[in-house]
């Protein structure tokens, strides 16, 4: 009996850029809040429109290009109102120090609970097509029966993931209550918070994506070791002819005779 052949994912129409996804869901936001806030500038109010105005223009051009929903897009319009909100508010310090941690611990438990749905997060932040032959990483590790494992790597790698955005948090929440003044909604918190956002880069992303690679190299080496494909094997070659297959894991079939 031949059994049903297993469909191969996908290739999607087009990838996200990463890169520009952060730049408009937060950095260009977090520019705008820190050094357009004052009287002489923009204004706090006009300050939160044009920096809601980014992440939310890029989520729904994205929306619009591939028909999906952008998670990043959606936390940089929350995390852009929360900060615009308070300062508005003239509430105390302590909450922005807690908003500042908010985010990366939401980003940090939706990783593992996105396990559970057809498109895991981690798949989005570290195993996606934009830069792997994902196609023929799916077709090697079929070949090799090789999927249970591969999944089980993908569930370690997104804990990882998790625990480098609660690190974030933790780093966030205690550069704002050094950093930021008791009462928000003046001209000296908006300069501390512009010195927040240049201090969390070092402070934050240093920590974070040391993690984040280490968890890229060991899920790498992971899938070499579970394929058989080795090095540029995982990756996209423009330019070059596709390379054979690995060979299957050796298997003896059932009920079949020497």
């Amino acid at each position: 009996m031949s059994s049903s052949p297993v469909a191969t994912p996908p290739r999607p129409a087009r990838q996200e850029n990463l890169w520009i996804n952060l730049v408009f869901n937060a950095v260009i936001p977090a520019l705008i809040l820190g050094f357009a806030s004052s009287d002489k500038r923009l204004g706090p109010v006009w300050s939160l429109v044009v920096a809601l105005v980014f992440p939310l223009g890029y989520g729904v051009w994205d929306l619009a290009t591939r028909r999906k929903w952008n998670v990043f897009s959606i936390l940089g319009c929350v995390g852009t109102l929360l900060t615009g909100g308070l300062g508005l508010m003239k509430i105390s310090g302590f909450w922005f120090a807690v908003k500042e941690a908010a985010v990366p611990v939401l980003i940090g438990i939706a990783i593992p609970l996105s396990l559970r749905t057809r498109q895991p997060l981690v798949r989005t932040l570290l195993y996606n097509d934009q830069v792997l032959d994902t196609r023929r990483i799916h077709e090697a590790l079929v070949a090799r029966n090789k999927e249970g494992d591969f999944n089980r790597l993908l569930r370690w790698a997104s804990w990882m993931l998790a625990a480098a955005m609660l690190v974030s948090a933790a780093t966030n929440f205690g550069l704002a209550i050094w950093l930021l003044p008791d009462q928000s909604g003046t001209e000296e918190f908006n300069r501390q918070l512009g010195k927040l956002q240049f201090w969390s880069w070092p402070g934050t992303m240093l920590p974070t994506s040391a993690m984040i690679f280490y968890t890229l190299f060991r899920l790498l080496k992971g899938v070499e070791d579970l394929t058989g494909l080795k090095g540029d094997d995982l990756f996209h070659q423009k330019g070059k002819p596709a390379a054979e297959p690995p060979p299957a894991a050796p298997t003896s079939a059932p009920g079949t005779g020497g």
